[in-house]
């Protein structure tokens, strides 16, 4: 059994939502990653999203481009963020870990090796955001074959049939992106949220976690009333932001950033 469905399979027994912080490896430096990774786990984390910086983020808003550009502009590298997912498993070898970016960095050192050297590292699965359900025969296979979980994005366009063809080729868990935009824009529709997930899980037993437009312990309970996981990723990159030269501050801040989320999740 993966990691990712431990967790999950563990919360739906004691009728929990998984938490899903993501940031930015390497933001506001390299050096700092693993420690604002484990500041997640203590503020209450259940599997940790972890950006691989890229030059062109286009799912991205600005406060995550920033970020990576922040990452990059330090020369973090796929192969570093790898070395910082191992020196973060010399203390935790429970709590699952995903990889989140695109796919141009992966491809250039290739499918197989990066898949082998992500699971070595204590990688748990990997979203790449611009991999088309098209592409998923010739790539999902390489990546489960060396035990790591293949997630994917849906959206509130996605169709029934895309829906389904997702499904098929995911494990791990689907990610419903809330809104039509980047990360970080507009505000929750919780109703329209509610009703594709209950769309989306038609189609699928794989848990779903809703991301986007969260940003507070009141917009994630909402999510939370709907989805088996939510996730917050621009929140917290922008405490980060604000804080990156008081790199020493970061890690009690983004532990109390997101207790107030999951303290207002296990109150469901």
């Amino acid at each position: 059994m993966s990691r990712i469905k431990g967790v999950f399979d563990a919360l739906r027994a004691r009728g929990r939502k998984a938490l899903v912080p993501y940031i930015t490896a390497g933001d506001p430096h390299p050096r700092h990653t693993v420690a604002l990774m484990h500041a997640l786990v203590k503020g209450g984390a259940d599997l940790i999203e972890l950006g691989v910086p890229f030059s062109d983020p286009m799912a991205d808003g600005p406060v995550i481009q920033l970020a990576c550009e922040r990452a990059l502009a330090h020369g973090t590298s796929l192969w570093q963020v790898l070395e910082m997912v191992m020196e973060f498993r010399q203390t935790d070898s429970a709590t699952p870990v995903v990889l989140m970016g695109y796919l141009n960095p992966i491809e250039a050192r290739g499918f197989g090796k990066f898949a082998e050297r992500a699971r070595a590292a204590g990688v748990d699965g990997v979203l790449v955001v611009d991999l088309a359900v098209e592409e998923a025969p010739e790539i999902a296979p390489v990546f489960r074959a060396a035990g790591l979980d293949c997630i994917f994005l849906l959206a509130p366009t996605s169709s029934a049939a895309r829906i389904a063809a997702i499904a098929e080729q995911a494990s791990g868990y689907l990610y419903y992106v809330s809104l039509k935009g980047v990360t970080g824009a507009a505000t929750l529709d919780i109703a329209s949220v509610e009703a594709k997930v209950a769309e989306i899980r038609r189609q699928t037993q794989l848990p779903i976690a809703v991301g986007f437009g969260i940003r507070d312990a009141e917009s994630a309970a909402k999510v939370g009333q709907v989805a088996d996981a939510v996730v917050v990723g621009s929140a917290l990159v922008s405490q980060i932001e604000k804080h990156r030269d008081e790199p020493a501050i970061l890690p009690e801040l983004l532990t109390r950033q997101l207790g107030a989320l999951r303290a207002a999740l296990d109150k469901l």
